[in-house]
């Protein structure tokens, strides 16, 4: 499975216009080669660095049950379909990158799972990971840079 972005590079800088403070436009994704036997993707992204700056890995989006024939979830939009969850902004959707120090390391981990989750919108990555586990067919990752 594959995981990228038109909008950058892995490993490069994401651009301004998707932060939280400038604009807070999702990240257009391009998914390709999903396995066979794959019911539904699901996607988080985090930021790992958070943890020096604010003591825990900063959850920006969660998102499930995006079906598996998905190619692409657009800039500023979901899948049909799909439920997100609860960000560390205490909000339903999108929170784009707002490292608080310096330039962070923000990582969009798709999953290939064998099941639907049954979980409601709002639910926490906590939620949706803890549903995963045994369901987990692959999972790829996607990082990208992004400085206040």
């Amino acid at each position: 499975m594959i995981l990228s972005s038109l909008a950058f590079e892995n490993s490069g800088t994401i651009p301004q216009k998707y932060g939280y403070k400038h604009g807070n436009h999702s990240i257009p994704l391009t998914i390709s080669e999903i396995p066979k036997g794959t019911k539904s993707l699901a996607l988080i992204m985090d930021d790992p660095d958070a943890m020096g700056a604010v003591g825990k890995v900063w959850v920006h989006w969660v998102l499930w049950n995006i079906t598996p024939n998905t190619k692409e979830i657009l800039e500023n939009s979901i899948p049909e379909n799909s439920i997100e969850g609860k960000t560390d902004f205490d909000e339903i959707g999108y929170g784009g990158p707002a490292p608080p120090d310096k330039e962070h390391t923000y990582v969009f981990k798709l999953y290939a799972l064998d099941t639907i989750l049954n979980l409601k919108q709002g639910s926490t990555k906590i939620e949706v990971e803890e549903r995963m586990k045994k369901h987990i067919l692959t999972e790829v990752k996607l990082e990208g840079k992004f400085a206040p």
